[in-house]
Parts: C-alpha cells; sequence; structure tokens
C-alpha cells in the first residue's frame, strides 16, 4: 500500500499551500468528512467511523492511477494544518474537462480560504491540463458555495431536481459551469 494517495504539483498562495494526500492526513479527513455542518449539502452522509477515511484513500487512489482525480490536501503555510481538500474529478482528458469539489473545515469558513484555492486549482485545471470547461454540482440552498462558484466566473446552468437523496432528504442540483476563457483570475 502506498502513502501518497496521488502525486499532485504543490500549488501555493500567500496563505495557503495545496500538496499531495498522504496516509498522515487521514485522521484530519475523517474529522472533516465527519463534521454535519461541512457535509450538510453533500451527495452523502456525514461520516461516522474512522474507516471510512481509510476505505476512502483506496478508493481514490484507483481513480488517481488512471488519471481520473486530482486531489489537493489545502494546509495552512503558517502551521502546515490541514483544513480542506479540493479535487478535480471525473477528468476527462479527451473531452477537456472535470468537476471540481471542495470541503472546508467549518471552523476556518468566511476567511477566503475557499476561493484562494478554488482559484489555485482552477488556473492549473486550464492552465497545465489544458482543461476546456470545469463543472460544478451545488445544492441550491449552500448559498454560500454558490456565491463562491459564481465570483469565479462560473454560470449557473441548470437545475436538477431531486437528484440526490441523502439519510432521507432530497436535494437538487444547481448545475454550473465554467469555460477557460471565463474564469476570473482575481
Amino acid at each position: 500500500m502506498h502513502d501518497l494517495l496521488c502525486a499532485v504539483p504543490v500549488l501555493e498562495s500567500p496563505r495557503l499551500q495545496l500538496r499531495s494526500i498522504d496516509r498522515g492526513d487521514l485522521d484530519r479527513i475523517y474529522a472533516l468528512h465527519s463534521d454535519p455542518r461541512a457535509m450538510r449539502y453533500w451527495s452523502f452522509p456525514a461520516w461516522t467511523a474512522p474507516q471510512q477515511a481509510r476505505d476512502w484513500f483506496l478508493r481514490q487512489q484507483h481513480f488517481c492511477a488512471q488519471e481520473e482525480v486530482w486531489p489537493w490536501a489545502v494546509v495552512r503555510r503558517e502551521d502546515d494544518r490541514l483544513i480542506g481538500l479540493f479535487t478535480l474529478f471525473a477528468v476527462n482528458r479527451l473531452q477537456r474537462r472535470a468537476e471540481l469539489g471542495y470541503l472546508l473545515d467549518s471552523a476556518h469558513w468566511g476567511r477566503g480560504y475557499a476561493q484562494e484555492a478554488a482559484r489555485l486549482v482552477l488556473a492549473y485545471a486550464f492552465d497545465a491540463l489544458e482543461l476546456a470547461r470545469v463543472e460544478a454540482d451545488i445544492d441550491p440552498r449552500n448559498s454560500a458555495s454558490c456565491r463562491l462558484v459564481e465570483r469565479l466566473g462560473f454560470q449557473r446552468e441548470g437545475l436538477l431536481r431531486e437528484r440526490w437523496h441523502v439519510a432521507g432528504e432530497i436535494a437538487d442540483t444547481a448545475f454550473y459551469g465554467l469555460l477557460a476563457r471565463e474564469f476570473l483570475r482575481g
């Protein structure tokens, strides 16, 4: 078993470093995915057992090997503490598209970290991977996440009604798309 999920390039901003995820991050990854506030609008419920983080790690290694997923750990440069995850997934190099996923520790919301990390990942997607399009699937009730992608230039392209069934609740998807030429680099 490998200790590194995927070898992704290090991306840096003044406050953040996005780096490869390793087994040493699993406790923090479990903490993120087990936080009901952070997981409120996800397509699966909050985790309830640390084994779920280990299982996730092993599943993701397969997709990494196929270059279908590009996951980053988001750490603060001041203390190297993992505060979130950003991922390009469902990467289709032939069609030059991918989806963007992210999860940020609820204790760090409202500080601009998500926008800072998203700009790094999107710049990598469009410049290094030469993607033409990135998509985002967001629960429309998650207004903060909708505002985040809109600030980056994403356009809301539709509403998929009753798309997700999570923990006894039915949720819609606000579907967003961003073309390379529309990316607001800030």
